[in-house]
């Protein structure tokens, strides 16, 4: 928590240095269109332009980064000592799955990198993993206990491995839309001739590509999440002899499979582009922090194994 706690930090700068060097570019394209002679409307749109076409290398961007991964690899060996310690997989209780799921996330923003630079979502995952891994800490650790009969299954493994890689893509593509919003509300300002705020905007992608991004990975997240849903109704059955009995916890697991099918769907078919589509993502991520927050810990019934 420390390391990524730092790691924010330096992400928060990065942005502060980004949301400067538009401002101060900014002021220079209008100096110089007023020195040209330039209209006052003219002015508008041309010191509210994207200054920054490509993502400024800073180096307090690369320190967070490096501090990302040196904070995944010590998060990645408690998971792996809570395990060795348990004897047996680091998820079988609330503690253990959100000390997994925050690893998961922060492994698929690593590795996205190779395919995408989304550095610039550095601040929003480090501070959620921050709040996550705090609140687990100070609400759901608890001691290593036997695992209960129920759970001593080999889908155990299957059913909660493919949950945790839903939650890493599903949070990521949350992070894009929640940034998706802010830059369509810069980008309706600016075509108005109005300023359009928040500077560092300017060095990320445009909304419709970031709308892309967050579509693309809430795919990635939907196919393991269908497959979380699959394989828990097959436990289900070995557990309890049947695939499907309405239980709090099954519901909700289906109400977000719902969610992320409509935003899928809408966005593919129905032409949902823009504010709609990123507000259906959120909602739909909401409702997957509702079933792992507020379902687990307040709500009874068979999966009932939170330990707490």
């Amino acid at each position: 928590m420390i390391v990524y706690a730092i790691a924010f930090v330096f992400y928060a700068v990065d942005l502060a240095n980004r949301s400067g060097d538009a401002a101060a570019a900014s002021r220079k394209t209008a100096a110089d269109v007023a020195a040209a002679g330039g209209g006052v409307a003219t002015l508008t749109r041309t010191a509210a332009a994207p200054t920054l076409e490509k993502e400024r290398r800073s180096r307090s961007l690369r320190v967070g980064f490096s501090l990302t991964v040196l904070g995944f690899i010590l998060h990645l060996a408690a998971t792996i000592l809570r395990g060795i310690g348990a004897e047996r997989v680091p998820w079988a209780n609330m503690y253990e799955f959100a000390l997994t799921a925050t690893c998961s996330i922060m492994l698929i923003f690593l590795l996205v990198q190779f395919f995408v630079d989304l550095r610039f979502l550095g601040t929003l995952v480090t501070g959620m993993a921050v709040l996550f891994l705090g609140v687990t800490k100070v609400n759901f650790y608890v001691p290593i206990v036997p695992l209960q009969p129920a759970l001593d299954s080999y889908w155990l493994v299957i059913h909660i491995l493919v949950a945790v890689l839903a939650v890493g893509f599903l949070t990521l593509s949350f992070g894009l839309s929640v940034l998706q919003l802010l830059q369509t509300r810069r980008e309706a300002k600016i075509a108005v001739g109005e300023p359009g705020g928040m500077n560092f905007l300017t060095s990320i992608p445009k909304a419709t590509r970031l709308e892309d991004l967050s579509y693309r990975l809430a795919i990635i997240g939907f196919v393991f999440w269908t497959f979380t849903l699959i394989a828990g109704s097959i436990w289900a059955e070995a557990a309890w002899s049947r695939y499907w009995g309405w239980d709090t916890k099954e519901v909700w697991t289906f109400v977000i499979w719902v969610l992320y099918a409509g935003f899928i769907h809408a966005r593919a078919t129905r032409g949902w582009r823009g504010t709609r589509s990123a507000w259906l993502s959120i909602i739909a991520y909401a409702a997957v922090i509702f079933n792992f927050a507020i379902v687990n810990v307040f709500f009874k019934g068979l999966h009932a194994y939170s330990g707490l």
